[in-house]
């Protein structure tokens, strides 16, 4: 910080604390503090809400304070609440609306000094006439922003040009080149084309046998005829579902701190990648992934297919312990489906409406009402006798195992104290006060920190039996052993797939688990604290609160479900229930609307989706913003058309990868340079030439093992685990990575790579894999030594360029000609150039045949999309 800097900000702090530390003479609460008070803070602390459970109606309420502590200690401005957070000691500054002036803060101040003298009760003020936070409407010109109108027919324009005007993309794109004055690039050579289709479609390099295969298709559908086969092949699944994989935040394990393990995560999986496949309609898509579990007829993929909604990180305990963890999960999921599918922040509406989108907060707490009756369930996929008669079994044992576990636990509970009292001394002195203050005076800077350290910290048998009376680890050891028979006589597991479901999950204002009301055919607990509905009677769904400020202890109104109002053109029902009666339908009616003709975002974000991974940038660059901060389309009426297009094709994935790809525009050169175009277009916007792209992570792994001859084609089921460095394995003490060997067993594909939260994997990371724990529109691609130096040095490289050179050899024969040119044919798709040769012949001369099949992995050529 510079000197002036400094100056300028001692200054600024002197002259605060100045218009702070004069005295206030002759304090009145009737006339100074009671009109601030009234004014200023009822709104949040009056008879509508309490937020933080703090009344500050009446003095003795005031005092008595709320869920941190008392507001006030009369005689003691530094000790109250109510002054440090409105004098900007402790954070948030308050009042939310805006802080106070110098003066008032000051009046307060020295109020609180004199003891806080009050008389009656406040009451508060009449503000002006504005709707309630649960009511608020949108005017009808917030629609007037481009994504929130409905989708225009357009017509695509005639240039006079036949052959760009023969295309509907090509006419959009050319009528805008024709605009900017930009001329566009060459059609790229064949040779590239293929290696570009099947590095978009596949992710996988073509073999060499097939581009010359196309090279020598000389017919006029030749192109069309490659990109049929090329979506008909299940490699298509692969690497497109990949791409959603990040929209869905999919991974293996929980993430935070103890990152356990999901074992049936993958299914979720497997089925995005058999959706892709099969071609299934984004609106099916949606359906299923939303409320599959409410559709008819019931089938195990839809079941499956509602992971979507279950895949946010996960803390490592249950929410009856903490109930703000569930509002937390309902967020992601509503950031989640605003992102990922209506291309809109709605999570910046949790707190208060949205700053710059007209999102009110009543719409997200109507979405959260749609979603509130979720519980999580392991779908079993077995038939029902046999899921049926697993339950029964699973319960039988579990019942006697209850009252043995709990007479161990009691025998535990002394020893299993002194063991976390050990522990607990040996964190820093602060630490120590946070967990041995009573739990009813602890800070909020205590209760979290105390929180954090009792649920991490255990006490296991090794450490308990030392301190043990002989007559108790006997018992102990006795219990021990009941309960190891007992676990052995369970029954061997029946599939089962991670999802979701509606059921009966309620707070009290003290967080414990609510019983589900009398009379709905509860039929099991699902996960502490949840109940399933068995359908003999209609299901229920428990009620949502608006939250004020988004604080769960500051509860407005119940909340009807509903959906975000500046996309809504219809009425439309927000509960279906099915014929089951197990749910409420809340979901199919959020998934109805998302997918409904006239909802302005929904197909436009999918068509941009599909547009960015082709051409390198979407028509809208932000593509999970299409907001007031998002960058605008580049080219929207090309965007509408498409949208139309791909609602007219029945939400056809295939259909629309086949006519973007079909386009002239695909075809361009990405070489190409104009310097009139460079002054006008730089950044390539208006699509002039094809966007050079570097590959992902995964696929430039899957390349690799594919040249080397590697690639191992199992499609589907649990992940795998590539060895990592014995150092990196050591740092991991929560969850799980299996040792296997590096071999075809670790050389599948990388969508089946286990996507472990805490532990992203080292290869990946390097090539900017995008964070795990959140949904993601746009990888970043970054440019980094670290990459060039893990293509030089990491072991997996090193061993696939080795079998690269053995497979060269193989089929070439001991000819260094011969070699050279299937190398590149094998690595690059085509033959080496002139210079090309002569280098590649000269290395050979004195080097191994696998340095040079190294260095071709580290062309720029290997890892870009050209």
């Amino acid at each position: 910080m510079s000197i002036r800097a400094k100056t300028h900000g001692l200054l600024l702090a002197a002259a605060t604390m100045g218009a702070l530390g004069a005295q206030t003479p002759g304090v009145s609460f009737e006339r100074d503090v009671k009109p601030v008070l009234e004014a200023r803070c009822l709104k949040c602390h009056g008879v509508k809400m309490q937020l933080g459970k703090l009344d500050l109606r009446t003095r003795e309420s005031a005092v008595a304070g709320g869920a941190h502590g008392p507001a006030l200690v009369p005689g003691d401005a530094q000790a109250s609440r109510l002054y440090r957070h409105v004098a900007g000691l402790e954070k948030p500054l308050m009042p939310m609306g805006g802080k106070l002036a110098a003066s008032e803060v000051a009046v307060l101040r020295d109020w609180l000094a004199q003891g806080a003298p009050w008389s009656g009760a406040l009451a508060e003020v009449e503000a002006r006439k504005e709707p309630e936070p649960e009511d608020r409407t949108i005017a009808p010109e917030a629609r007037q922003w481009w994504s929130f109108r409905p989708l225009r027919r357009q017509e695509p324009p005639k240039n006079g040009d036949a052959q760009w005007d023969a295309h509907p993309v090509d006419a959009f794109l050319f009528a805008k080149w024709r605009e900017q004055g930009l001329r566009h690039a060459p059609e790229a050579d064949r040779g590239t084309l293929v290696r570009r289709a099947y590095l978009d479609l596949t992710g996988l390099p073509p073999p060499p046998e097939q581009v010359r295969e196309f090279l020598a298709d000389r017919a006029p559908d030749a192109w069309e005829r490659l990109i049929d086969r090329l979506l008909a092949t299940p490699q298509y699944g692969e690497r497109w579902g990949r791409h959603w994989l990040d929209v869905a935040r999919y991974a293996d394990s929980n993430g935070y701190e103890h990152d356990f393990d999901r074992p049936n995560a993958w299914r979720y999986r497997d089925y995005v990648i058999e959706a892709f496949n099969r071609d299934t309609p984004y609106d099916v898509l949606l359906r299923e992934q939303i409320a599959g579990d409410e559709m008819e007829p019931a089938s195990n993929a839809r079941l499956i297919a509602t992971g979507f909604l279950r895949n946010y990180a996960k803390v490592g305990f249950r929410e009856k312990d903490n109930p703000q963890f569930r509002f937390d999960y309902l967020d992601d999921m509503i950031a989640t489906l605003g992102r990922g599918v209506l291309g809109l922040t709605v999570q910046c509406a949790r707190c208060h409406d949205h700053k710059f989108d007209p999102i009110p907060q009543r719409d997200y707490y109507a979405l959260q009402a749609s979603l509130w009756g979720y519980v999580e369930v392991d779908h079993p996929l077995a038939p029902k006798p046999e899921a049926d008669a697993y339950a029964a079994a699973m319960a039988a044992v579990e019942a006697k195992l209850k009252p043995l576990r709990e007479e161990l636990q009691m025998l535990e509970a002394p020893y299993a104290r002194q063991v976390r009292e050990k522990k607990y001394r040996a964190w820093p002195k602060h630490i120590q006060e946070a967990v041995f203050t009573p739990e009813e005076k602890r800070t909020p800077g205590q209760v979290l920190l105390a929180n954090q350290i009792i649920r991490t910290t255990g006490a296991s048998p090794s450490e308990m039996e030392p301190l043990m009376t002989p007559a108790d680890l006997a018992a102990r050891r006795a219990l021990a052993a009941r309960i190891a028979v007992l676990d052995k006589q369970r029954p061997a597991p029946i599939p089962v797939a991670m999802g979701i479901t509606d059921g009966d999950y309620r707070f009290t204002p003290d967080g414990a688990g609510d019983e589900p009301a009398p009379g709905k055919g509860v039929q099991r607990e699902a996960v502490e604290g949840a109940f399933l509905c068995d359908g003999t009677r209609p299901y229920e769904a428990p009620p949502s609160y608006f939250l004020h400020h988004g604080d769960m202890d500051s509860r407005g109104r119940p909340m009807r479900p509903g959906f975000v109002q500046v996309a809504t053109y219809s009425e439309m029902p927000v509960e279906m229930p099915p014929p089951h009666h197990r749910t409420s339908g809340r979901r199919t009616a959020l998934a109805n609307w998302l997918v409904a003709r006239d909802n302005p975002l929904t197909a436009r974000v999918m068509v941009n989706r599909i547009w960015h991974h082709h051409f390198g940038r979407g028509i809208v660059a932000t593509l999970d913003n299409f907001g007031k901060t998002g960058e605008p389309p580049t080219h929207p009426e090309l965007l509408d058309w498409l949208s139309r297009r791909f609602l007219d094709d029945g939400w056809s994935m295939k259909r629309m990868h086949k006519l973007l790809m079909s386009s002239r525009a695909y075809r361009l050169a990405s070489g190409f340079s104009d310097p009139e175009n460079e002054q006008r277009d730089a950044a390539n916007l208006f699509g002039w030439r094809f966007r050079a792209q570097r590959l992902e992570a995964e696929v430039v792994r899957d390349a690799i093992l594919a040249v080397a001859g590697s690639l191992n084609p199992a499609m589907g089921g649990p992940p795998v685990f590539p060895p990592l460095p014995e150092e990196t394995l050591k740092s991991m003490d929560k969850g799980i990575w299996r040792r296997q060997p590096d071999g075809p067993e670790t050389w599948r594909r990388s969508v089946y790579v286990y996507r472990k939260r805490g532990l992203p994997f080292p290869f990946f990371e390097v090539f900017d894999l995008p964070d795990q724990n959140i949904t993601c529109g746009r990888r970043n691609v970054s440019t980094v030594p670290t990459q060039a130096l893990t293509l030089l040095h990491n072991e997996f490289v090193i061993a696939q360029a080795g079998r690269l050179a053995a497979r060269v050899m193989a089929e070439a024969g001991p000819s260094p000609e011969a070699q050279l040119e299937r190398a590149y044919w094998l690595a690059l798709g085509r033959p080496p150039e002139a210079g090309e040769r002569a280098a590649g012949l000269s290395f050979l001369a004195s080097q191994p045949l696998a340095g040079l099949t190294h260095v071709l992995l580290n062309l720029n050529e290997f890892v870009y999309l050209r």
